[in-house]
């Protein structure tokens, strides 16, 4: 990004959003309306939260579980975000997708799109079999990195290898405290991250156990706070909740400004 963009250092960049319709197949009907909301709804709430930019992917481009159409995501979402205020993309990558790899190409050189975005639980493989094609090929785009963390597909530790074999790559594991493939163990991140020899892995606070008393303290003691960043996973959760529980925390302001801002600031080139 670049001068087109005017910085108020009061507000806050969230790094882990979405828009669309929410749809999992084992979630009623209520739940998937209440987790779902277009751009224009993402972008209000965040901006009465005091979020002034907030990076999203579309849902449609995730779910349904193993069935998501990528490449229509991609292609309708550089319309949407062009059209809301206050929202900038993840280009999603999904390598069962090839299409995607070119889309990505293409989109980052577009002054909204700013990021990539890989789940291997929603498309249901293994970081393991593919992180050297999806990470050979981001190392080479220059933007940072978000994926999905702490489930069976995408184990933090499972990211270790390519953070450390492509070193110029930023890498965001999402879900602080999400251990859902290791008997719900909420250290998983900061393991992984403690280990990085390049310290080219973050992590973000999108995940609902990163609302757990002391879970962001101890990150913060663990790790420090440059190597963590705000994130809300809205519409899924209350944007205004998520970020309470930063201006909440007890840690120092200096800390809470790296958090909500300033990091994401550096990582993403939001100068």
């Amino acid at each position: 990004m670049n001068s087109q963009i005017e910085h108020n250092p009061a507000l806050a960049i969230d790094v882990h959003a979405h828009y669309g319709q929410y749809c999992r197949e084992d979630s009623s009907a209520l739940c998937n309306t209440l987790m779902s909301a277009d751009a224009a709804v993402v972008g209000q709430r965040a901006n009465a939260a005091g979020i002034q930019w907030t990076i999203v992917s579309p849902l449609f481009g995730l779910l349904p579980r193993g069935k998501a159409n990528a490449v229509e995501a991609n292609r309708v979402a550089m319309r949407d975000i062009a059209e809301t205020n206050g929202l900038l993309l993840y280009a999603i990558v999904n390598p069962l997708q090839p299409k995607t790899f070119d889309q990505a190409r293409e989109m980052v050189k577009e002054p909204r799109c700013v990021g990539i975005k890989v789940h291997p639980e929603e498309h249901q493989y293994r970081i393991s079999d593919h992180g050297d094609t999806i990470f050979g090929f981001t190392s080479g785009l220059n933007v940072p990195v978000l994926v999905h963390s702490g489930c069976p597909y995408s184990l933090p530790e499972d990211y270790l290898p390519f953070a450390n074999k492509y070193p110029d790559g930023s890498i965001i594991l999402a879900h602080l405290g999400n251990g859902a493939g290791r008997d719900n163990q909420p250290d998983l991140q900061v393991r992984a991250i403690a280990q990085a020899r390049h310290g080219n892995l973050y992590t973000d606070t999108s995940s609902s156990r990163s609302i757990m008393p002391g879970l962001l303290e101890w990150a913060v003691t663990e790790i420090g706070a440059h190597r963590i960043l705000f994130g809300t996973d809205a519409p899924l959760y209350s944007t205004g909740m998520q970020k309470a529980r930063i201006d909440e925390a007890e840690i120092s302001d200096q800390d809470k400004t790296l958090i909500l801002r300033e990091n994401a600031q550096k990582l993403f080139n939001l100068e």
